[in-house]
């Protein structure tokens, strides 16, 4: 049984790639009392937050907001575009991608999982020409829909989705493009209207600094249009009823009102910060963390330096070496969570969240512990991480402005 009673002297260090740290601004904004989610003053809060939360998304269409996990946003994306039977191409990159193709075959789609070989596969992106080739072959066009993980959490790899955009463009086909970036937005780059993306399914866990339990699909008129005309089964998830009920700020069922004030005061704070900002700085963290493990010398799971996710960085062990064992032993230790193994990677790797909530100092012990941990669990390293993340932090400073001196 958990001991509820035990608390470290401290705070624990939640260095997953999500749930993410929530800053105690979005806490205090929580803690709001509960009002009618039919009253006036929740109607104004509705207005305003669907207002402004494409602005995350860089969308002017309809984001619809739902009070569910990322896995829901997943189901409603499918549920709302595509009907009994119909074919979808879906890419494999990791083991979400592998658990949204799962989700497709339960709602009787006929899902197609392109991707290279075996373990490769995971890690490497979304390969866009493998696509265009498959697009190209279906001369009756009877694949309806494309889907893409933007950021894959369980291997720490970024898809270029332009490129997703340019091959079913070059292959001439009428698909839809749906992506998930879950764990990609407010901290990788992403662009819903720019890259011509049809739905966009994310979640406010990650880089929105929330906890679980508001998930999103952003939708293009293509994608609104093919909703008229979707056959598979949804109530919940319809989107019809949700942006009738959204024009007066308010949803057909009960939202989770007091994750929508945090959602609110997150919005704020990114805008306020400047999403180019946010993305430099998401940039700046996931560099100094591949210096630690580089001098380090050992594998990052993404094999391919152009599409290094900002989100996290996959770890992989010496052949022999337990990445759960080494994971225990850290937390144990330390108070330090770090993300496990997923799927084909299980075991074989453990993954550093660096989004979100964070600051150099925060990787710093994370890095630390990450490094007494690999020592104490027996694995030999070329040298010092942590002073390598140190010198990356202090010859690249981070750009803001200056704290008043005090006196």
């Amino acid at each position: 049984m958990l001991n509820l009673d035990f608390h470290p002297t401290g705070r624990h260090f939640l260095q997953i790639p999500g749930p993410s740290p929530v800053p105690d601004r979005i806490l205090r904004a929580m803690s709001l009392p509960t009002i009618d989610h039919r009253g006036p003053e929740f109607g104004a809060l509705g207005r305003e937050l669907l207002g402004k939360v494409g602005k995350i998304f860089k969308t002017d269409k309809p984001v619809i907001i739902y009070p569910a996990s990322g896995t829901g946003a997943w189901e409603a994306a499918l549920a709302n575009t595509l009907s009994p039977g119909e074919q979808v191409l879906m890419f494999e990159t990791g083991h979400f991608a592998s658990l949204w193709h799962r989700l497709a075959l339960r709602l009787g789609l006929e899902p197609e999982f392109l991707g290279l070989p075996g373990a490769e596969g995971w890690r490497h992106g979304v390969q866009a020409d493998m696509i265009e080739a498959r697009l190209k072959q279906d001369t009756e066009q009877r694949i309806k829909a494309v889907c893409v993980v933007h950021n894959e959490t369980s291997t720490g790899v970024t898809s270029d989705i332009a490129a997703v955009r340019r091959a079913i463009d070059a292959a001439g086909h009428p698909a839809l493009l749906l992506v998930d970036t879950i764990s990609g937005l407010a901290s990788a780059d992403y662009r819903h209207d720019e890259w011509g993306v049809d739905v966009t399914i994310s979640g406010s866990q990650k880089g929105l600094m929330l906890p679980p339990g508001i998930s999103f699909n952003a939708i293009s008129d293509k994608a609104l249009a093919a909703s008229r005309e979707s056959r598979l089964p949804k109530s919940f998830w319809a989107w019809d009823e949700i942006l009738e009920a959204n024009q007066g700020g308010y949803w057909p069922y009960t939202p989770n009102t007091n994750l929508l004030y945090g959602l609110n005061e997150a919005i704020d704070m990114l805008l306020d910060e400047g999403m180019d900002n946010v993305l430099a700085r998401h940039q700046r963290w996931a560099a100094g963390v591949r210096a630690a493990v580089n001098a380090w010398g050992l594998e990052i799971q993404c094999q391919d330096p152009e599409v290094y996710s900002p989100v996290l960085t996959g770890v992989v062990m010496p052949e022999g070496v337990d990445a759960d064992a080494v994971r225990k032993l850290i937390y144990e230790r330390f108070d330090l969570s770090l993300g496990t193994g997923l799927g084909k990677a299980k075991g074989r790797m453990f993954r550093i969240g660096h989004l979100g909530d964070c600051n150099d100092l925060t990787l710093m012990a994370t890095l630390a512990g990450c490094e007494m941990g690999l020592k104490l669990s027996g694995v030999s390293l070329a040298g010092s991480g942590v002073e390598a993340a140190m010198a990356y932090f202090s010859e690249n400073p981070a750009p803001h402005v200056a704290r008043p001196a005090r006196d």
